[in-house]
């Protein structure tokens, strides 16, 4: 194996630990990643004894949609189909359903129409 250059003679193959969160297969090339953003923005720091409600991830996947909203599906998270799938999605209550979280871009300007991932 060469790295930038120099050979190594004892390292036979290179370790990739890029998987996708959706199907947990192993990444080839660059990972698509999302990420979601806060779900409110606070005036002091969070305590370290505190969790948040949702992980921010990054999160990493296939290239395919299709992978992400697995993700979604399993975690119980619903999807906007007014929407689609982009880099940094918004964290949004379900009204009634405390404590269910639908998950949109935000780019439309209406109102969501939440489904099953």
């Amino acid at each position: 194996m060469d790295i930038m250059g120099i050979r190594i003679p004892t390292i036979v193959v290179d370790n990739n630990a890029r998987r996708c969160d959706g199907c947990r297969a192993v990444i080839d090339g660059t990972p698509w990643r999302i990420n979601i953003l806060d779900i409110v923005a606070t005036e002091v720091p969070a305590s370290w004894a505190g969790s948040p409600a949702i992980n921010p991830g990054p999160f990493q996947f296939h290239g395919d949609p299709g992978h992400v909203r697995r993700w979604m599906a399993a975690r119980g998270y619903l999807f906007c189909q007014k929407g689609s799938v982009r880099e940094i999605m918004r964290p949004v209550p379900i009204p009634y359903d405390d404590p269910r979280w639908g998950l949109c871009d935000g780019i439309h300007r209406d109102d969501h129409e939440f489904i099953p991932a």
